[in-house]
């Protein structure tokens, strides 16, 4: 007798209602997709792993505070986890980078002026707020492959995994987002630049 193959929704609101089993079926299901993907990023075993493990602690708090709503797309979700922790990784390596300094008085290299900086902020900031907001006004598969693409930097064939759909059908889906962002764009008047 075949045994059943219970979905993601299912085993999730089972590991929800404390069934350690069900999550244990999740992780075994996508381990080898996701240590892929994180893998092909760092290229490094061991960091691999600890991403890995990193990913499904933040799994595990959500789906235990609650804050997880799932409609379908645990493995895209799964993987965004893991591709902002690798970011992240990556965020703090060039952080931790020391240069050697030449000069007698290092510390003169450090001074910046710091209104630039500011205002440079600010009007990013502002920019890229109301760019978020006009996203909202594309259809849900427009604005997930803009995050995916351009937030969280992946590439058209790792987006057309996640989603299980085609390349050229994520790119078609980019191609119309851009055109409708265009159009929205024009129709506000708005200007996106500093």
């Amino acid at each position: 007798m075949a045994k059943e193959i219970l979905s993601d929704a299912v085993l999730l609101n089972e590991y929800a209602s404390g069934n350690e089993w069900a999550l244990a079926q999740l992780i075994e299901r996508h381990k080898s997709k996701l240590y892929s993907f994180i893998f092909s990023k760092v290229k490094d075993r061991d960091l691999s792993d600890d991403i890995f493990q990193d990913t499904f602690i933040k799994v595990i708090n959500t789906i235990r505070k609650q804050n997880y709503n799932e409609e379908g797309k645990f493995l895209p979700w799964v993987m965004r986890i893991a591709h902002n922790l690798i970011i992240d990784h990556f965020r703090k390596q060039s952080k931790v980078k020391m240069q050697r300094e030449k000069e007698e008085f290092p510390f003169f290299n450090k001074i910046v002026d710091s209104e630039m900086n500011i205002e440079t902020r600010i009007i990013t900031g502002q920019i890229e707020d109301d760019l978020q907001s006009l996203v909202l006004k594309l259809p849900e598969d427009q604005q997930e492959i803009i995050k995916l693409r351009l937030y969280d930097d992946l590439t058209f064939k790792e987006i057309a995994e996640l989603n299980g759909i085609s390349i050229n059908t994520a790119l078609g889906r980019m191609r119309y987002a851009i055109i409708n962002l265009r159009k929205i764009i024009n129709q506000n008047q708005i200007i996106l630049n500093d």
